[in-house]
């Protein structure tokens, strides 16, 4: 914990007076500083992904690496980012603003050395049981194609990541609460660097390639962990790890963990859902569900995630001192900006949808077909994009106040359309002999998602808790026709599938890029015609 401790402040009521001037130069400026390590990060898993398409395509070996990874990579966002950084984050930021430096110290070592050894306790159990957990996940597997005995083999090697990003997660969150946002961005990066590392230099060198990918992700897990210690000790915070169950602040966080590890986890239980049912529709379709996953996961972590990342310590700060009136500014800012942002992106993604798959993931062993289908899902998944991103910033809200029962009944019924309309939906499909089946399990997903935000939104505008700054209806007339107008100019420059599979590499992607940027400069143009101004967007104090 850093030695100086900061200055007790009179609690705001935030009665009279919105969020302005430095705060929103703050925000506005850490969200940037995120954005952009999110950005390399993202940059740098397309690369990783398009080397895993290259290279081992919709297959057997990615079938298994994906369940293998996403068994560990689940109980992250209960144990990591997900629903501990919704506990802790809160609880911190109280004990920042109601408690001295050596009581809010006490607290960081309790924390340490309890989720610690629960953690290692956890990793044990997942090592031994990672047949059972195969056969939960993927019961699609069991049978001779292989899939089943070499996802066993590689969870082994990535269920440890679930310990080391978890701690990492754990002083991400120190770091976050005191500011400190570039470092924990950017530690994705490395999990990147070293799946690229292992993909191409390793997994050529084995008897069985696709263990390279597992080997990275236990070695990257590590890297994470260690890289986070330098800057924890900068600031004087490295924990000093303790067995305190019974802490007040412990327990305070396993009790808002406890209902947010299913509230904030709605989202990948759903893909959870779809992935056990894509296992039973063949070889290549989690694969597929991946891959066009990735692609739709681009927008929403380069703004959706970095924007909630931000804005949950200062929303919490704002709950701990009362600033109501702050606080519903904030939310009403940040849903501004995701309707700029996500729309227009969920747009591209639908009308961009084949020449993305085939500009990035097309070759090698990753076929024509395997474009038009990846295609489909991706399209699928953009349909959802909006609820994703709402969730991931009308959730804090809830979390912020200490509120982690609301976002489970609202998770409740999410999952309950999610598994109704995926079981529909792939059934119905499959009678009729449609091969896009997976896409169906795509749709449920971004329906599911849209129910949830707007369950969540509802919520917050029916107690009050947020409320909308005047010209919402302005904005919304002008981000449709921006919309509107970069339709135009992408149907306009679209060429058909057969040119971007019959085109070179280096011809695709230029002029991909440039049907993106004429989009986007068409976007922004028809924003600024409408009337639509930087100052709309500012985040000040007065």
């Amino acid at each position: 914990m850093p030695s100086e401790q900061p200055a007790k402040k009179a609690p705001h009521t935030g009665s009279d007076s919105p969020v302005r001037g430095r705060f929103g130069l703050r925000l506005l400026k850490s969200t940037s500083v995120v954005s952009f390590m999110t950005l390399l990060s993202r940059i740098l898993g397309l690369v990783r992904d398009v080397v895993f398409a290259r290279m081992f395509g919709a297959s057997i070996v990615m079938d298994a690496f994906i369940v293998a990874n996403r068994i560990p990579n689940m109980l992250r966002r209960f144990f990591a980012e997900g629903a501990f950084s919704q506990g802790f984050v809160p609880v911190m930021a109280r004990f920042r603003e109601q408690h001295d430096h050596d009581e809010a110290r006490e607290f960081v070592d309790a924390v340490a050395g309890t989720l610690g050894l629960l953690l290692f306790v956890v990793t044990l159990v997942g090592v031994v049981a990672a047949p059972l957990l195969v056969l939960v996940v993927a019961p699609g597997f069991v049978g001779d194609d292989g899939r089943f005995d070499l996802s066993v083999a590689m969870l082994r090697f990535t269920f440890p990541y679930l310990f080391f990003v978890s701690l990492t997660a754990f002083a991400g969150g120190v770091l976050n609460t005191y500011g400190k946002f570039a470092a924990p961005a950017f530690t994705p990066v490395i999990l990147n660097v070293v799946l690229i590392s292992s993909a191409l230099w390793l997994a050529p060198q084995l008897a069985e390639p696709g263990m390279a990918l597992a080997y990275g992700v236990f070695l990257a897990g590590a890297v994470q962990l260690v890289f986070q210690v330098p800057f924890l000790a900068k600031i004087h915070a490295v924990p000093r790890p303790s067995w305190k169950p019974r802490h007040g602040g412990v327990r305070r966080v396993v009790a808002l963990m406890l209902p947010a590890i299913f509230g904030s986890s709605v989202a990948q239980i759903n893909v959870l859902l779809g992935g056990i049912i894509a296992s039973l529709l063949g070889v290549g379709k989690i694969s597929l569900l991946y891959y066009s996953d990735r692609l739709m996961e681009f927008p929403l972590g380069l703004f959706g995630i970095a924007l909630a990342t931000v804005t949950l310590p200062y929303l919490s700060r704002q709950a701990a001192n009362k600033s109501m009136r702050e606080f519903s500014d904030t939310v009403d800012w940040s849903m501004k900006l995701v309707v700029l942002i996500a729309t227009p992106a969920a747009v591209g993604l639908i009308l961009l949808a084949e020449p993305l798959v085939a500009t990035i993931f097309y070759g090698g062993v990753f076929t024509a077909s395997d474009v038009e289908l990846a295609a489909l899902s991706l399209q699928a998944f953009a349909a959802g994009l909006m609820g994703f991103s709402f969730v991931k910033i009308l959730a804090p809200a809830y979390f912020a106040r200490e509120d982690t029962k609301t976002p489970v009944r609202v998770g409740l019924i999410a999952l309950a359309v999610n598994f109704v309309l995926s079981v529909v939906l792939a059934y119905g499909l499959t009678k009729a002999g449609y091969a896009g089946t997976h896409a169906g399990l795509a749709l449920a997903i971004s329906i599911a998602a849209l129910v949830n935000a707007w369950l969540l939104y509802r919520g917050l505008r029916r107690d009050n808790i947020v409320a909308h700054s005047p010209g919402w209806a302005a904005f919304l007339a002008r981000v449709v026709f921006a919309n509107a107008a970069m339709v135009v100019c992408l149907y306009y420059l679209a060429r058909p599938l057969a040119w971007w599979l019959e085109t070179s590499a280096w011809e695709r992607t230029a002029w991909l890029g440039i049907v993106v940027t004429a989009g986007a400069v068409s976007y922004f143009v028809a924003l600024l015609v409408s009337g639509t101004r930087l100052a709309h967007f500012r985040h000040q104090s007065g």
